[in-house]
């Protein structure tokens, strides 16, 4: 039998590898003087192809200190040991008085249970009040020091260096210590790397123990070649044109990235400005201007997610007042208003704005006398539960115009053509309701024989823009993005969309 066709990388590789079980790739690209690793993994793959070298693949763990790792390495002590050193081995004490050695309520609650878990403590109840005793295996830690084999670990991976320390020393240092510290969160952060060996098969060492060389290999003839005549003792290249070759990728944009910029660009050519705003808002914009009652669903927390820090937020005055009056009475509108007592408390709270729509509102608050058709694509957050349809995190197509003489014939000529410039002829609307639009309508495109619901918009009800003196009518509607996106190129779960699937977006025409 014939040996196989070799490319001259191919026969260095082989030749680099002769009286070699095994080599790393690395120690192939330095003997067989190769210039870059992809010389020498591609030649590896064809010598494979050629069941000449077999390439084995192996997955090294290595170990980096978190956020609370590092803490604990540079104190020197995990957080257990401080509060039985708190405790003391006198006996006991009470949980409360524990708080003020600098750590939070919830870090000593979490350092009681692994004493617990570890055997050094005990909890127990006398006259209502909790207290924490320290167990004979507790006394005997206190005497040994903070040197768990958590701790040996911790001080191990933060003298490794950037590189990690590897999982096998962990592991020798103390196996349990190391199971214990990967089930806490904030400790250690595990690094995978892919650890490559090249290693001949029996024909790939026969034939490098053959007596093969390296000689001059020429893949394109030049004048030079032929007039120097080197050509003659060079050995030209073979070439196969039905070889495979791997496919090139150019860079493009994220398919939910250029939806947007198509988005712009029609709004823009229909005369529409693009507003932008912020993600933090409070209660009173994103709910209370809006005239979304106080005790609206919308506003409970398992569907909204409020911001602990920064604190209350300020309200403007005379309209925050304006407000409370239309909730309350419906203030000079003609409308009954929502017959509670409004909170200022309530509206001053911060959260993740829920909507786009905030943005129009405030900037209707600051124009509210002129003409403007404004738009906004921009992220909402709600507490959505995840599944193929729902995210906590999506994309709003948010828009107004308000002009005299607006009305509902124009909103829905608005949006039968934003749809029509993005490829959806056909639309139809159907009644909604929304507590800041009156009339509100539901907006549907057919795509594929089957009509889907893509957002609402209607009219904004007077108690929203009585507040900010707007005499003509505020024409509104908020649509989903993801969803439009999901039609347009067959995606049945959205959160393919943010899986950052580089094969999925690479094979993906845009469209």
């Amino acid at each position: 039998m014939a040996p196989p066709e070799l490319s001259r990388n191919e026969r260095k590789v082989l030749l680099a590898l002769r009286g070699e079980k095994t080599a790393s790739p690395e120690e192939v690209l330095e003997r067989g003087g190769f210039s870059q690793m992809v010389e020498v993994m591609s030649a590896a793959s064809w010598l494979k192809s050629k069941g000449l070298l077999d390439i084995h693949e192996r997955i090294e763990v290595s170990y980096l200190l978190d956020r609370e790792g590092r803490e604990h390495a540079g104190r020197g002590e995990l957080p257990e040991f401080s509060v039985l050193k708190a405790i003391g081995p006198a006996g006991k004490k009470e949980i409360s008085e524990l708080h003020a050695g600098g750590m939070s309520r919830e870090q000593v609650q979490i350092a009681l249970g692994w004493m617990k878990r570890k055997g050094w403590a005990s909890i127990a109840k006398e006259g209502g009040r909790s207290f924490a005793s320290a167990t004979d295996e507790g006394r005997k830690r206190l005497g040994e020091g903070p040197l768990t084999g958590e701790m040996r670990i911790l001080k191990a991976v933060e003298g490794a260096g950037e590189g990690g320390l590897p999982e096998a020393e962990a592991g020798k240092i103390d196996a349990h210590a190391l199971a214990l510290l990967l089930t806490r969160k904030g400790l250690l952060k595990a690094r995978e790397r892919y650890v490559r060996s090249l290693g001949l098969t029996d024909a790939g060492a026969a034939l490098a123990a053959s007596g093969m060389s390296v000689g001059e290999e020429i893949t394109q003839l030049t004048p030079e070649l032929i007039q120097s005549g080197r050509w003659k003792e060079a050995e030209f290249r073979p070439y196969d044109v039905q070889t495979f070759a791997p496919a090139m990728h150019g860079g493009k944009a994220h398919v939910l990235r250029e939806a947007i910029a198509r988005i712009r660009d029609i709004f823009l050519h229909m005369g529409f400005t693009e507003i932008r705003g912020d993600y933090i808002e409070s209660c009173f914009w994103n709910m209370d201007v809006l005239f979304i009652p106080q005790d609206h669903p919308a506003r409970d927390a398992q569907d909204t997610f409020y911001m602990k820090t920064p604190g209350p937020a300020g309200l403007p005055v005379e309209l925050a007042e304006a407000v409370r009056k239309i909730h309350e009475t419906g203030g000079d509108t003609g409308s009954d208003g929502w017959k509670y007592k409004w909170s200022e408390e309530e509206a001053r709270r911060r959260l993740l704005r829920t909507h786009t729509t905030v943005n129009t509102i405030r900037y209707l608050s600051e124009h509210p006398d002129r003409p403007c058709k404004v738009f906004s694509v921009g992220k909402v957050f709600r507490r959505e539960a995840t599944d193929n349809k729902h995210l906590p995190e999506f994309y709003q197509i948010e828009g107004i115009v308000m002009e005299e003489g607006a009305n509902f014939q124009m909103l829905i000529g608005v949006i039968k053509e934003f749809y029509a410039r993005m490829g959806f002829p056909e639309v139809r609307v159907r009644p909604s309701y929304f507590p800041y639009t009156e009339p509100s309508l539901e907006v549907e495109v057919r795509f594929n024989d089957r009509w889907m619901e893509l957002g609402g918009a209607g009219i904004f009800r007077p108690e929203v823009t009585a507040p900010f003196g707007i005499k003509w009518p505020v024409l509104a509607w908020g649509l989903g993005l993801e969803r439009l996106v999901m039609k347009r190129y067959g995606i049945q779960d959205m959160r393919q969309l943010y899986m950052g699937d580089l094969e999925w977006m690479r094979k993906t025409a845009i469209r």
